[in-house]
């Protein structure tokens, strides 16, 4: 059972996320574990350590950054910062270059080629050597403009953490073994609007450049694996409805959504068309190349870590 101090601390956090009281198992069988994993990564580095959390749209990655990074500080003294590659995309004017230059599908923000790289690396940078009162400045993405937040408006992480948290769908994804794989399209958005593969050259291209460098600084990975393709798009698909829902709420409050859009379900399919190639690699490749992984039931459930074993299997 987990320390009751230690879920009152939490309970804020899961008020503020609107989780199941449910939520509290998953706290002490999951992400508990997770952080004295962590913890003792730590202790074995005389610098901050990097940990990678990779999760297909709708696992909970960003939830469980959330209550690891908690978790991690306030129970394990382990200063921990952390950022999304969703926070260091391309600007819309970088991509629409990139639409123009190369393939309109870059236009469309989340495969390997419409992050900034550069400044991810400069983030971890500043992190891993910062000085006791240096300030290290966190990049923003305003997905509701489809653009990057303002600097001024960036929060800053002071001092050197111990642990730095970087999430994202794509962290640690690998390019095709061979670049015959990309010739047949997997989709009718690849079909349809890449007929000769240009764009998916473009981001494999992209994974085996300084997409891999990026990633091959990981110290740990960390997989929230979904079950299958399907249930990406199910959970994908159901978050837009319920995002339709909360918009339905605020209009009848008379509340401004701001630049907010519904897509439609055939707009969804569409969207998750962008990333399924990877997707499906990632759930192909992963689970044998990270060092814990974590099943994700189709109620969105966690199960329990199952850890690399010395010898490179799994218990």
């Amino acid at each position: 059972m987990a320390d009751q101090r230690l879920l009152e601390k939490l309970q804020p956090l899961m008020n503020q996320e609107s989780l199941p009281p449910s939520y509290v198992r998953t706290v002490e069988q999951t992400i508990v574990p997770l952080a004295r994993h962590i913890q003792k990564l730590v202790g074995t580095k005389k610098r901050p350590v990097i940990v990678g959390i990779h999760g297909a749209q709708g696992t909970g990655k960003s939830t469980l950054t959330l209550f690891l990074k908690e978790i991690l500080h306030n129970v394990f003294d382990c200063r921990t910062a952390s950022f999304s590659l969703d926070d260091i995309y391309l600007t819309r004017a970088e991509r629409k270059h990139l639409a123009e230059t190369v393939h309109p599908l870059l236009m469309t923000r989340g495969v390997p080629g419409t992050h900034d790289i550069a400044l991810g690396q400069k983030v971890i940078n500043q992190l891993v050597n910062a000085g006791p009162t240096d300030h290290t400045p966190v990049p923003v993405f305003d997905k509701s403009l489809d653009d990057r937040s303002p600097r001024e408006l960036w929060p800053e992480f002071e001092g050197r953490p111990d642990v730095v948290l970087l999430e994202g769908w794509c962290v640690a994804a690998t390019p095709a073994e061979n670049p015959d794989e990309l010739v047949a399209p997997v989709n009718a958005l690849e079909r349809e609007e890449d007929p000769q593969g240009i764009w998916r050259r473009y981001v494999d291209d992209c994974l085996r450049g300084a997409y891999r460098t990026f990633f091959d600084q990981l110290d740990s990975l960390i997989m929230l694996r979904a079950p299958s393709m399907d249930c990406v798009l199910e959970w994908r698909t159901l978050q837009e409805h319920k995002l339709a829902r909360r918009l339905g709420d605020a209009l009848k409050k008379g509340e401004s959504p701001g630049a907010l859009r519904i897509m439609t379900d055939n707009e969804v399919a569409r969207f998750i068309m962008h990333y399924e190639r990877i997707t499906r690699r990632c759930l192909e490749v992963l689970p044998s190349r990270a060092d814990v992984v974590i099943d994700v039931a189709k109620d969105h459930s966690l199960g329990l870590p199952g850890f690399r074993k010395a010898d490179g299997g799994r218990p």
